[in-house]
């Protein structure tokens, strides 16, 4: 498992426990923790950034072909909410064509999560209006 450059080494088990006390569910916890979709994407056809009323911003970067989201990677300057909800929905659109991906809502990105508390519900709803926002940009362009 890939860590953080600020983690010290060995200390992934209080994180994980802090997390779980806090109410987010394992799936959240690995996405959060091994951010498997984090980081810029070489080549992206689209790039789009949006900032959510708490602070947090995501940038999406997609590789499309004829329609179809090839690649998705987000990079997320935020909390552990933020960043396992763009992780999953990057998962969830991946190989989807746009009409199909625009159908991705909340909902199943929480689904994806199994659990994240209350309080970091909009942590979603980022993710998803980010990837929404980048769509039409290519769209706009194309």
């Amino acid at each position: 498992m890939e860590q953080d450059a600020i983690t010290p080494p060995g200390d992934l088990s209080s994180i994980r426990e802090m997390l779980r006390s806090s109410g987010y569910a394992e799936k959240a916890i690995d996405y959060y923790l091994t951010k498997p979709n984090q980081g810029p994407l070489e080549g992206a056809d689209q790039i789009s950034e949006l900032t959510g009323p708490c602070g947090d911003t995501m940038k999406c970067y997609l590789k499309v072909d004829q329609g179809t989201i090839r690649e998705a990677r987000f990079q997320v300057l935020g909390c552990p909410g933020a960043i396992s909800a763009a992780m999953a929905l990057a998962d969830l659109v991946r190989g989807k064509d746009f009409k199909k991906a625009l159908e991705v809502k909340d909902r199943d990105v929480f689904r994806a999560l199994v659990q994240i508390p209350d309080q970091k519900q909009h942590c979603i709803r980022l993710a998803v209006k980010t990837l929404e926002k980048t769509i039409a940009e290519f769209k706009d362009k194309s």
